[in-house]
């Protein structure tokens, strides 16, 4: 939850919200400034006297340079998660306040940045702490099993349409439409996520949307919630930590290390079917989610040198022409290439 510089009057239904849910009240001062680091939805920070929160709201029209929509219903199964979360695990998301399902909109509590730090920033930063990485594997896996074969949870998580919209077309397809020689190996990949139907998933398991706080990792943007494959999470979190090893070289073995935990971490808790079968489809994945971030419709900003993404395009594409069976395997295959001599150099100072 970082703020931007600037603070600007937002659309009065916003205000409204507040008043009507009883988190304002009439007449009282509420500053509203936003929040940066997402393109999905708008999200605020309303300071009132003696408190603060956040307003959410999600966007038909995403803020990246492709065309890229998706409904804004996908507010109220963000919703639905966090509530789903925080029964389970209460501390691994923020309170909930508020929810206006209609408008596409809701509030929570505001988890102050000097205590809550976001994970991106720390991992950028070169503050690499591996038991975060655990702590993250251990929090999604339990998530995971805990709504693993769950049949009302299938039926309330029917969202394959807005999965679709959000994950599958601009991560997997548009990168098949960039790399015609793959595009078997990507449709094939996003037919068989788009098919498995086993535990409820965030969808955006990014360390953006990750806060390190005193209880531990806090989970937030999971507007992309699907009950499908679980296996797509993990490859989609490690995945970040693997693009990372690129730009912060002086921390390469901690992130490298970090992904190899957290993945560790995620399988000793999945009971709800055989661990191989998981990790086959998450090694399968990672590969096409790391051509992703550099070809898809939402690139990873932080890779600026040609150089690193020509090798994001040459180690994934040599792992999609022959899939990895284990998590291991990958991450031995990607630190292999990382240490061969024609490895990029580094693009951001140690």
């Amino acid at each position: 939850m970082s703020e931007t510089s600037a603070q600007v009057s937002p659309d009065p239904v916003l205000a409204d919200f507040l008043l009507a849910h009883k988190l304002s009240r009439p007449g009282e001062t509420a500053r509203w400034t936003p929040l940066a680091g997402g393109v999905s939805s708008d999200l605020w920070r309303v300071d009132l006297p003696g408190r603060s929160l956040c307003v959410k709201r999600a966007l038909a029209r995403l803020k990246v340079a492709a065309d890229w929509r998706a409904p804004v219903s996908r507010n109220a199964y963000e919703w639905a998660w966090m509530r789903f979360a925080s029964r389970h695990r209460p501390d691994s998301v923020p309170e909930l306040l508020a929810h206006d399902p209609e408008a596409g909109l809701f509030a929570m509590a505001f988890l102050p940045p000097e205590r809550y730090r976001m994970w991106k920033a720390q991992l950028l930063d070169g503050e690499v702490r591996v038991a975060t990485a655990a702590a993250v594997g251990g929090l999604l896996g339990n998530l995971h099993a805990a709504s693993a074969g769950d049949a009302a949870l299938a039926a309330e998580f029917a969202t394959d349409d807005n999965f679709h919209a959000l994950r599958i077309e601009p991560y997997l397809l548009a990168t098949a439409a960039a790399h015609p020689g793959l595009s078997d190996v990507l449709q094939g990949l996003a037919d068989r996520t788009a098919t498995t139907h086993l535990a409820l998933v965030h969808g955006d398991v990014s360390p953006k949307n990750i806060l390190v706080g005193p209880p531990g990792p806090v989970l937030l943007d999971a507007e992309c919630a699907w009950y499908g494959d679980p296996a797509f999470d993990l490859a989609f979190c490690v995945n970040h930590l693997l693009l990372k090893s690129l730009v912060v070289p002086g921390r390469r073995a901690d992130l490298l290390r970090s992904a190899r935990v957290l993945a560790e971490e995620y399988v000793r808790c999945v009971d709800w079917e055989p661990r191989p079968a998981l990790e086959a489809r998450a090694a399968s994945l990672l590969p096409a989610l790391l051509l992703a971030r550099v070809d898809g419709k939402s690139p990873v900003e932080y890779l600026t040198d040609d150089r690193h993404r020509l090798f994001v395009r040459t180690a994934a594409s040599a792992l999609l022409r022959a899939p990895a069976p284990a998590m291991a395997d990958v991450l031995d295959a990607w630190a292999t290439a990382l240490e061969a001599p024609t490895e990029p150099g580094s693009g951001r100072p140690d």
